[in-house]
This record gives C-alpha cells, structure tokens and sequence, in this order.
C-alpha cells in the first residue's frame, strides 16, 4: 500500500500556474512540477472539499485547470470533530483570521490518518513554530500528526 499524502492548495496553484517571472517562485513552480512527476506516484493522493472550494475561486480557466489535476484524488470527509480540531490549531496558533482555512488543512490530514501534508505555505502551515504547536496539540489529544513539508521535501518516498 502505497504512503498517503495531503495535497494543500498552494501545491496545486503552483503545479497549474503560468511560470513566473520571480526567481524563487519560478524554483517552487519547477520543484513542485518534479515532484508531481517523480514523487507523486508513489503515493495515493487526497484532497478535501475546502481545497477543492479553493482551487475553483479565481479565473474560470485557471480554476478549470486546477480543478482537472485533483480530479484523480481522492477527496476527505469533513466531519464536526475536523471543525474541533482545526478550532484547537487554530486558537493555539494565533494565526491571523484569513488563515482559518489553513488550520483546517492541518486537522483534516491528522483526522484521516494523512502519512504526509505536502504544501508550499511556510508561514501558516509548514513553518517551525506551527508545526511545533500542531504537534503538542496532537500529542495531548493522542493524534499522530503527519510528517508536514514541501514538493521539495517529499521527493524521495
């Protein structure tokens, strides 16, 4: 059986998106293109309704090429202990009210047993301080937290 992966949104917007012309977005485009190529495959793809809500906002033609490349995925269930835990995340994070959505994230991988969360948002998900914090969290509730990181991180499974 293959390792289980969360893909969060900021993954698939810079799978999907036009190259930029910003050196280390351009690196995160090319690093996330790799790992879709190369890393993916060996893992079994989820993501959840509020990913799929996400990727659909925008430009209707960048949305439709979003919405096609997690349309192989599976998708997770939301269920009202997700909306608690993310609450916990959330409220123990301090995050800024815009990144509630980020908070949820987190507590949909713990909640389905996610081997890996793979984004690029360093600052609400993946940065040092908020996985310590998610970890702590998921200790005294008896969660096992998945290993939180980016493309970049998750190439070699």
């Amino acid at each position: 059986m293959k390792p289980t992966v969360y893909i969060e949104t900021s993954v698939i917007s810079y799978f999907t998106a036009r190259p930029s012309r910003d050196l280390v977005v351009a690196a995160h485009q090319q690093l996330t293109s790799d790992w879709w190529r190369l890393g993916l495959p060996a893992l079994e793809a989820y993501v959840s309704p509020i990913v799929l809500d996400e990727v659909s906002q925008g430009d209707p033609v960048a949305a439709r090429k979003r919405l096609e490349v997690v349309e192989p995925f599976g998708v997770l269930e939301l269920v009202p202990a997700i909306r608690r835990l993310a609450d916990l995340y959330f409220d123990a994070t301090n995050l800024p009210e815009k990144a509630r959505a980020d908070a949820y994230h987190v507590a949909i991988a713990v909640w389905h047993g996610m081997d890996y969360l793979v984004t690029w948002n360093c600052q609400h998900i993946a940065g040092a301080r908020v996985k310590r914090i998610v970890e702590a969290t998921n200790r005294k509730q008896g969660l096992l937290t998945p290993v939180i990181c980016t493309p970049e991180e998750l190439m070699e499974v």
